[in-house]
């Protein structure tokens, strides 16, 4: 039987007591949400890559931890997704499929064609929302981590941000596919998604000085929040732990 999961935040964890504390949210999900028993079983992951299997303390105020699943193949690189502003839940489409998918970031940039536009204090509140999101998904998908979702920021910023080493593949038409591309091994590969209207040339070569290939989705034309989707499928399934599982 699949064990229910939830998520705690890493501070919450006593390794040394083999306990963790129940936040209020989490102590609503497993006992008025899920209506577990106190002694139920369940799955605990701190959002960085460490699960335990776990009990509920009688008191629902602690999970007495239990074995340590094994942690992610890390051999495998990190995929990165920079997607262009999308309106209306659009984003939260993205940011639940590349959770899912195992993006280890996902990080929203405003586009000059992107008709989303979002003042800080409004682009941070949507980032909270989209990490609320994303630990969902995790919890769902049975990640043991939860992607890092930023706040949005321009196309050259959200590339400056790229660990070093990092390669970007921008998906735009007439790139070549991805499975015929053959870059230099990185740590991490980013997937760069321009809105419906896609990347301008400006654009494009703000992308061209940061090193990135060009790569095609196919001769269909498809909707941002799918282009984005697919394209972190097809960087998980060329380089990230989709392949490495294979």
């Amino acid at each position: 039987m699949t064990l229910r999961r939830v998520h705690l935040p890493g501070e919450r964890f006593r390794l040394d007591a083999g306990r963790a504390a129940l936040t209020p949210e989490a102590r609503h999900y497993l006992r008025d949400v899920l209506r577990l028993a106190p002694g139920a079983e369940v799955e605990v992951f701190d959002g960085r890559g460490g699960a335990w299997t776990a009990c509920v303390d009688p008191s629902f105020e602690t999970l007495v931890l239990g074995a340590a699943r094994a942690g992610k193949d890390e051999a495998s690189a990190e995929i990165w997704l920079l997607a262009a502003l999308a309106k209306g839940e659009k984003m939260d489409l993205v940011v639940q499929k590349a959770t899912e998918l195992g993006a280890a970031v996902v990080a929203p940039f405003a586009a000059e064609r992107s008709i989303v536009r979002l003042e800080p204090d409004k682009g941070e509140e949507r980032a909270r929302r989209w990490r609320r999101i994303a630990e969902e998904a995790a919890r769902q998908c049975g990640r043991a981590d939860v992607p890092e979702v930023r706040a949005p920021a321009p196309l050259a910023a959200a590339l400056a941000a790229l660990p070093p080493g990092a390669l970007a593949i921008a998906f735009q038409p007439g790139g070549s596919p991805v499975l015929a591309l053959a870059p230099a091994a990185a740590n991490a590969y980013a997937a760069v998604v321009g809105p419906e209207g896609g990347l301008t040339d400006a654009e494009l070569a703000v992308l061209a000085a940061a090193g990135a290939h060009r790569a095609s989705l196919g001769p269909r034309v498809l909707r941002a929040e799918t282009a984005a989707i697919v394209a972190v499928a097809l960087l998980q399934a060329r380089f990230g732990d989709l392949g490495a599982s294979g």
